[in-house]
């Protein structure tokens, strides 16, 4: 079986690049530094119209936990019926109750205005107390797809976990093994865990063509990358996860 290549995107570039590369589909976020965030309609549009593959849609109000407000879900459904507006294949989105349960109520409210686009529970997964509870709680919601690093910080670290989900998921859900995912690790993982389908970035530093710079002003402060320079999803590598 062919193994399903998603990559997580930021920018209209990116999008173009991935599927020159040969991805299956791309994930399009903002905010990729905070771990994803809701795009701008303006930027899903552009994406949408530049390739052909499949495209899932970040939703994501704002960095951090994914204990939302009930204003928070509300403008997530807003999001939601915008990405469907505009057409894209699947939502990506994940509530969690502040004891690390599958906020059941909250997601069955936002997968209602969902449908019928695919959805993916992200890693927020990686956040649960009970990942095998929180397996179960996901399939009775009908999700089509969990992300997820195994409960730590990479997949190869958590291939042990991500292999038990597949095993009791049997079928029910796509495992979707995402974090840390490189070229020479993919083959290795997807043979310990048994996934199908595999998360990716395989992005690197573009130098911007700007000729006038001013070295001594950072829009995002200091901890964040130089406005002179982006990450950008490398055909290449995209190319390389293939081969692999």
């Amino acid at each position: 079986m062919k193994t399903i290549i998603e990559v997580c995107i930021d920018s209209i570039e990116s999008a173009i690049n991935a599927e020159a590369g040969g991805a299956d589909r791309v994930e399009l976020c903002d905010n990729l530094a905070e771990g994803g965030t809701t795009p701008s309609a303006g930027l899903i549009r552009a994406v949408s119209a530049q390739i052909g593959i499949g495209l899932q849609v970040m939703i994501r109000p704002r960095g951090g936990d994914f204990l939302y407000s009930s204003a928070e879900i509300e403008a997530m459904k807003h999001d939601i019926q915008v990405a469907k507006d505009l057409k894209v294949d699947g939502v990506v989105f994940g509530c969690l109750t502040r004891e690390g349960d599958v906020d059941l109520e909250r997601m069955a409210e936002l997968m209602a205005v969902a449908r019928p686009m695919n959805v993916t529970f992200h890693r927020a997964f990686d956040m649960v107390q009970d990942p095998m509870r929180a397996l179960d709680m996901l399939i009775s919601l009908g999700v089509d797809r969990v992300l997820t690093s195994g409960l730590q910080p990479t997949a190869p670290e958590g291939a042990d976990m991500i292999a038990k989900l597949v095993s009791h998921a049997a079928s029910r859900v796509i495992i979707l093994a995402g974090g840390g995912v490189r070229p020479h690790n993919i083959q290795q993982l997807i043979e310990q865990t048994g996934v199908r389908e595999c998360h990716v970035s395989g992005r690197t530093i573009l130098e911007s063509k700007m000729t006038y710079r001013n070295p001594g002003v950072m829009m995002g402060g200091t901890t964040h990358p130089s406005e002179y320079e982006r990450l950008v999803v490398d055909s290449a590598v995209i190319r390389s996860f293939r081969s692999a």
